[in-house]
């Protein structure tokens, strides 16, 4: 079954690379607030932009004067992000992809960012959150596989104790493994191949860079 894929564009770090290129093939776009910076970079145009533009220069406001905007006020219960989220369900979208979503000069956004992913793959949607050189998923129970480079890092970063947790194709392959909240075990991994995750119980990012050859 074909997915409606949507990516939203945010305020964070991004790097057009060819993995990136590739995963944004066919898919539609939304702006949040400041994120529509990476339109031009990208060379999209978003379907619509949203939020409360607290974070966009006037310059990018006349530049994209023709994309409709849906705004909110600064007083929200909400983040930007957020909003952009629940337009792109509203259009269809079961396949959702944050560029933008990592690092950046704001901690609570990009943390944030993260648990609303880990979030949205309860619903049953598939998330990616990405900058272009590092990528998170988030890995629920049952299984993840993902086409990761070999010789990359990535490591599993538990947000709360994971049973049953296995990994198959790494160099430090774990097989039915308890990982307590909190602990460092599986940071700093690397990938021989794609990769194959399966957990029990429990919520985690899988955060990976995949141009990152260091431990190879």
């Amino acid at each position: 079954m074909s997915r409606s894929t949507f990516t939203i564009l945010l305020g964070g770090a991004l790097s057009l690379t060819d993995r990136l290129a590739h995963q944004l093939a066919a898919s539609r776009f939304i702006a949040a607030d400041g994120g529509m910076r990476h339109a031009r970079l990208l060379g999209i145009v978003p379907d619509v932009w949203v939020g409360d533009f607290d974070s966009t220069e006037e310059a990018l406001l006349a530049d994209y004067a023709s994309v409709p905007r849906e705004p909110y006020p600064a007083a929200k219960a909400a983040t930007d992000g957020e909003i952009a989220v629940e337009a792109a369900l509203s259009r269809g979208a079961d396949r959702l992809i944050f560029a933008g979503a990592l690092g950046g000069t704001r901690s609570d956004h990009a943390f944030m960012h993260l648990l609303h992913a880990v979030a949205l793959a309860e619903r049953g949607l598939s998330v990616l959150m990405t900058s272009g050189e590092e990528e998170a998923y988030p890995l629920l129970a049952g299984s993840l596989d993902l086409d990761l480079p070999k010789g990359c890092l990535f490591s599993v970063l538990g947000l709360t104790e994971l049973t049953g947790l296995s990994i198959v194709n790494a160099r430090y392959p774990l097989d039915d493994f308890t990982l307590p909240f909190g602990s460092s075990r599986t940071v700093s991994n690397v990938a021989e191949g794609p990769l194959r995750f399966t957990l029990q119980s429990g919520r985690a990012i899988v955060l990976a860079r995949p141009y990152d050859l260091s431990g190879a």
